[in-house]
């Protein structure tokens, strides 16, 4: 591990990296909540999706900034546009710092997301909550996509929905790390492009089909990076997260 002591480059270089990394806690909250405790002075984001929200409902957000995390609230909404309208108002209300919603749910779902949080954020005065459109999840190939009925290119479809997402009111996508690079040119510098499927080298790849390292990720365009089980199933979480940090900072 890179030396950390006294070295103004380095801690610059690790808070600027921290802050594009992800921590996702797919688990249950007393695992949530201790790897948060370890984590403190480290990470600064984690990601809050189905598992963790459904079991402890809107609390678990106020839990997390008060740990001092932000939170990417990663339900994936894909709903008729009224309830997705509702869903949206009620999660940035709740304080999530970033939302996701599907982007299969078309361009009325899409805009009632983006009109649901404009009202919140003048109603609250704040512009900070952010919304990002899934793509083709990572989890997914291309024999995938053949067999729930689209024959497009794996690449195309990625295209296709971050076209129609960012154009109806989202701040960005959640898309593979190999389409990071694409994405970046599609949508200029000013997206939001979160990556999960990351894999530091040499971690398992679990159900992730398309990944790249952190590095890879950010190289080629990622805003953030998504890490979850390579950093909370580690024996030593905080180690493998600045292990990454180093990783990153050796590879730029």
């Amino acid at each position: 591990m890179l030396e950390a002591t006294n070295n103004t480059f380095y801690d610059a270089a690790y808070d600027a990296c921290a802050q594009k990394i992800i921590v996702a806690l797919d688990c249950d909250e007393d695992t949530a909540l201790e790897l948060v405790k370890r984590l403190s002075g480290h990470a600064q984001w984690v990601k809050v999706g189905m598992t963790l929200y459904y079991a402890c409902g809107p609390r678990i957000i106020s839990t997390m900034h008060e740990a001092g995390m932000k939170v990417f609230l990663d339900l994936k909404l894909h709903d008729i546009p009224h309830q997705v309208h509702g869903a949206i108002m009620s999660a940035a209300r709740a304080g999530a710092d970033i939302i996701s919603i599907h982007g299969l749910g078309g361009p009325d779902m899409i805009a009632a997301a983006a009109q649901g949080l404009s009202e919140h954020c003048f109603n609250a005065r704040t512009a900070n909550t952010k919304l990002i459109a899934i793509t083709v999840l990572t989890s997914m190939n291309q024999q995938m996509l053949e067999q729930i009925g689209i024959s497009d290119e794996l690449t195309d479809e990625v295209k296709r929905l971050a076209e129609l997402a960012y154009t109806h009111g989202a701040h960005g996508v959640v898309c593979s790390p190999q389409e990071a690079s694409m994405m970046r040119e599609l949508l200029g510098e000013k997206a939001l492009i979160v990556t999960p499927g990351v894999r530091p080298r040499g971690s398992q790849l679990g159900d992730q089909k398309r990944t790249a390292t952190p590095a890879q990720a950010l190289a080629a365009g990622a805003s953030m990076v998504v890490i979850g089980r390579p950093i909370t199933q580690a024996d030593d979480p905080v180690a493998a997260f600045d292990g990454i940090i180093d990783s990153i900072i050796a590879e730029s």
